[in-house]
């Protein structure tokens, strides 16, 4: 069995002081993904680099401070990957592939779409980029992280309210709905086919408190890995950031 969690902490300076590391030995997981870190290598506490029985992979752009993903490992990966050549998923920090002996983890902070028509384009032209690199693997791919986007009604509270925001535009879910069609399955309906499931919620408004929230973290999997998922959880009793940390347990 290994167990992987995803977490988009918004700022791991600002979740480490919020008892990141005494959560994280709780978990007991296998692999930790973390997103939106705002640090570089050299930024990171250095108790969370240097983990007893863990390894650590970073993926930074040339902005301090801004996105960022790290993996933590304690099956030792077969290779770890952080540029791509591809000018779409390098520059800004976004992705961490990790190869294990049986599959393929794509650590993905996604782009956000909202700032501008620029970054709505570029959120679309990474879409493209990441689908195109992930059908060219070998071996099964499972990957996770903020998608910055809901796929169904069913993924947000106020569907209605939203279908004109990015993060809920029908081109957005169309790219989710192809990466359905590319053979990969949205681990967290496996499990769960009703609502008011959510892992983002706006802090401004008090959103949580009122579970107000969308569905914009994922672990997708490999159709071929389905039959292997043993589970697929929202944490939504883990605070610290403006989203929560999502899990899936695979018998491999």
């Amino acid at each position: 069995m290994i167990k992987l969690i995803s977490w988009n902490v918004n700022g791991i300076r600002a979740v480490h002081k919020k008892g990141f590391l005494e959560w994280f030995l709780k978990t007991k997981a296998d692999v930790v993904c973390v997103q939106e870190t705002k640090a570089h290598e050299d930024q990171f506490p250095e108790d969370l680099r240097s983990i007893p029985g863990y390894g650590i992979s970073y993926s930074n752009g040339e902005k301090r401070g801004y996105s960022g993903v790290a993996t933590w490992t304690r099956v030792s990966p077969v290779a770890v990957k952080t540029h791509f050549g591809i000018p779409a998923l390098d520059g800004e920090g976004r992705i961490i592939e990790t190869e294990f002996n049986d599959f393929f983890l794509l650590n993905v902070y996604f782009p956000n779409g909202k700032a501008s028509p620029d970054r709505l384009e570029y959120k679309l032209a990474f879409y493209d980029a990441f689908l195109k690199y992930a059908k060219k693997k070998k071996k099964p791919v499972v990957f996770c992280g903020d998608v910055n986007t809901a796929h169904k009604e069913i993924d947000l509270a106020r569907p209605k309210e939203n279908e004109g925001v990015s993060g809920f535009l029908p081109e957005e879910r169309r790219w989710l709905d192809k990466f359905v069609k590319a053979g990969y399955v949205d681990s967290f309906r496996v499990f769960e086919k009703g609502g008011k499931h959510y892992s983002w919620w706006d802090m401004k408004s008090f959103a949580r408190d009122r579970n107000v929230g969308w569905r914009i973290d994922y672990f997708f999997v490999d159709k071929r890995l389905v039959p292997h998922l043993r589970s697929a959880k929202i944490h939504d009793d883990v605070y610290g950031s403006d989203h929560c940390p999502i899990s899936i347990e695979l018998l491999i």
